[in-house]
């Protein structure tokens, strides 16, 4: 299994829009984020892992690879709001995207088109595959179990799929989801920051996760300007932790 991470970035992206402090005005490309997205690559199928408004350039970025699903983690625009660019994958059939029944009620509101019974020629076309946030599911043959956290008050879910343990935009994490975790070769988990934020996890709750849940590695991701730089914040975490980057390849170890 391998994961690529296609944005590493909080909702506003790194730099931003505005600011012109250290880590806004640095020059190294590791602190260029954009907003949080990534690939898994599994017994040749590819899956998408939320679709922001950064993913067109993303995706050219990589190539342009075939994709055979996306799931998503919720509805927030910086997860979901590059959905319409999706369309040159819906040419030869309806693209599937998994979600929860709150983010597919949350996509028919927002592409209302996408959804007609007699769409406008050429807008993508989706089949929404609704999951429950405590059963896994199976896609292309890939089991996939959903884990569910607290995005402040909003439940969402992260993916375990294999060996690896995908989480973002978590604030508490519920002791079932702990377990499900134990045990992964790979967690990603977001790390907002280093001040305490009522929706997110900061750097100390992020590694406690990591603690508990005793990862053979960890990435870093969802990161803001706040967080500091890259190569400062890396300096300072144990050597199985590493701060995510837009472009990383992770191989995964079953």
């Amino acid at each position: 299994m391998k994961l690529t991470i296609l944005g590493s970035g909080t909702s506003t992206g790194v730099p931003q829009i505005g600011c012109n402090c250290d880590v806004c005005r640095s020059t190294d490309s590791f602190d260029k984020r954009l907003r949080t997205s990534a690939i898994v690559d599994i017994n040749d199928r590819r899956f998408l892992i939320d679709c922001g408004p950064d993913f067109r350039e993303q995706i050219l970025r990589l190539g342009s690879p075939r994709l055979d699903a996306a799931l998503l983690t919720h509805s927030h625009y910086d997860h979901v709001g590059g959905i319409d660019d999706l369309r040159p994958y819906c040419k030869d059939r309806n693209f599937p995207i998994y979600c929860r029944p709150d983010v597919a009620e949350d996509l028919r509101n927002r592409v209302p088109y996408c959804f007609r019974e007699h769409p406008y020629p050429g807008v993508p076309q989706f089949d929404l595959h609704e999951i429950d946030s405590d059963k896994p599911f199976v896609v292309e043959g890939i089991e996939i179990t959903p884990l569910p956290v607290l995005h402040y008050r909003l439940p969402i879910i992260g993916f375990r799929i294999g060996s690896l343990a995908y989480v973002t935009d978590c604030k508490t994490m519920p002791p079932e989801t702990l377990q499900k975790i134990k045990g992964v070769d790979t967690l990603v988990i977001n790390a907002l920051r280093h001040q305490p934020h009522f929706s997110h996890m900061n750097l100390d709750e992020a590694m406690a996760v990591i603690d508990e849940t005793a990862p053979r590695q960890a990435f870093l991701t969802h990161l803001s300007h706040d967080m500091g730089r890259h190569r400062d914040v890396e300096a300072t975490l144990p050597d199985n932790v590493k701060i995510a980057y837009d472009g990383l390849t992770v191989d995964v170890v079953e």
